[in-house]
């Protein structure tokens, strides 16, 4: 049977190890969006810190070359038409009153752990056990797919690329296991959760705002 998920971005599970998990997303004052950035940014969507002191969507950075700040879960702004404060789970691009600053909300903690759904199928789980946990793939890292969402649930469509990707970009994701979901668990099949941390995360220790130079192996 076919997996029933679709693409929907980065969905926050759970952190790494034993540590507490809220599931609780930041809004630092730091945490702005340019009024006037045209570029949508969508719910489970990876966002990058500008050098202009606001965030963007990630693939704003071409090849992955600044570091991943965290997961864009919505925004706050006030409305340029009815000039009331507008809460959404997505940015438009537009709509945003000039004189005021507009909010994003932002999962940044470096060991918050993601399920994001695989593009394409994963051939079965023998081969994906292989690749997650064999000597030369151990914490393999991969690429996402997608940069699009949907206007009406205000979702990320981005997921996991299946195959190799862009072997000469810095790759976002590493991947740390897989979920146990009885109904997403049809490995010929895109949908299966892969749970993921970001790689190169601006907030890690040695994060930083070039990119680092992980392994390749793609998913």
């Amino acid at each position: 049977m076919a997996n029933i998920q679709k693409a929907f971005g980065l969905r926050p599970i759970s952190k790494l190890g034993s540590s507490t998990n809220s599931t609780g997303n930041s809004n630092y004052s730091m945490y702005a969006i340019a009024n006037g950035n045209t570029n949508k940014l969508y719910q489970g969507q990876m966002v990058i810190p500008l050098g202009s002191g606001y965030i963007d969507r990630a693939q704003a950075a071409a090849g992955g070359s600044v570091s991943t700040v965290g997961v864009f879960w919505g925004c706050e702004y006030v409305s340029s038409v009815t000039g009331k404060m507008t809460f959404s789970n997505f940015w438009p691009g537009s709509g945003a009153d000039s004189a005021h600053e507009i909010k994003a909300y932002v999962y940044d903690d470096p060991d918050q752990l993601f399920v994001v759904a695989t593009d394409a199928t994963v051939t079965n789980e023998a081969a994906l056990r292989a690749l997650v946990y064999s000597n030369a793939n151990f914490g393999a890292v991969a690429n996402f797919t997608g940069y699009d969402g949907s206007d009406i649930s205000g979702s990320s469509k981005a997921q996991i690329a299946a195959s190799g990707g862009n072997a000469t970009a810095a790759r976002p994701l590493r991947i740390m296991g897989w979920m146990q979901d009885t109904s997403n668990l049809d490995y010929t099949a895109a949908g299966v959760g892969i749970v993921v941390r970001l790689l190169n995360h601006f907030n890690a220790p040695t994060g930083s705002l070039a990119a680092g130079t992980p392994a390749t192996t793609g998913l």
